[in-house]
């Protein structure tokens, strides 16, 4: 079985050069920002960090497929990288610091491909997460400063802690009402929003979070942080991993319920 350490340590040195680039640019009067064909924002920063990593991973893995949010797919093979360069754009263009680079390889295998490894680095909070597959999840500021991740152990709704996004996307699924009965059941909600709920699972901070529409750039890196940190991850259908396009997180013991409430229609 490959140990994917190599991969994990090319994934950290992407993300430092990722956040270097992000960070020079953040809260700059003169950052340009365009919108795209389905309207959300695109900042020059997306689009430098982007191509910074596509340039580095094009030297170091030339073999492998890179899938990136701004650039789209280049390349074929059974490994693949898929990097979104600044989940949180509209956070990051108005100067809310909770935005992250996000790089993940995703190997070929039964069911399509799963995701290996996943670095997300949040450099505006000072934290940084990553996994590989078999190693375990975890925190800190380095390889070698790290803490180990592992979600919580609590096991009802009335205790727990459940994050999200927004109410939109849930009302425009017509789950809105199974949404809100959620929210009424559980001990704690809050809209962190992005990659940053799933952070949180995966440290036990958070019991639990869903969005209801996502890509698989949003999801690849955050999948195998939950899942490596002992948590469940897998789409409002249920199904394990990135691939549904809408996304659930908990830590293992409440993935039923939450499941039930949102499929409510």
């Amino acid at each position: 079985m490959p140990d994917y350490l190599d991969d994990l340590r090319l994934a950290h040195v992407l993300a430092d050069a990722a956040d270097a680039a992000t960070t020079d640019r953040f809260k700059a009067l003169d950052l340009k920002v365009e919108t795209k064909p389905d309207m959300t924002p695109v900042s020059e920063a997306d689009k430098s960090a982007e191509e910074l990593i596509r340039g580095q991973l094009q030297r170091a893995r030339p073999r492998d497929a890179i899938l990136g949010e701004e650039y789209g797919v280049e390349g074929t093979g059974p490994r693949r990288w898929v990097i979104d360069p600044i989940d949180g754009t509209k956070n990051y263009v108005r100067g809310v610091p909770v935005w992250a680079t996000l790089i993940a390889l995703m190997e070929a295998g039964e069911g399509g491909f799963q995701p290996v490894v996943g670095v997300v680095s949040a450099p505006a909070l000072g934290r940084r997460w990553w996994a590989a597959q078999g190693h375990g999840a975890f925190t800190g500021r380095s390889l070698s400063k790290a803490s180990r991740l592992r979600v919580s152990a609590v096991s009802k709704l009335s205790d727990a802690s459940f994050a999200y996004s927004s109410l939109s996307g849930w009302e425009a699924q017509g789950r809105l009402d199974g949404f809100l009965d959620l929210t009424r059941e559980v001990w704690r909600t809050r809209a962190y929003g992005d990659f940053w709920p799933y952070m949180m699972v995966a440290e036990g901070a958070v019991d639990m979070c869903a969005e209801p529409e996502l890509s698989l750039w949003d999801m690849a890196a955050t999948a195998i942080i939950v899942s490596e940190a002992g948590g469940s991850f897998t789409g409002l259908d249920g199904r394990p991993g990135p691939h549904s396009g809408n996304a659930a997180a908990s830590n293992g013991l409440l993935h039923d319920e939450l499941l039930g409430y949102l499929n409510q229609r």
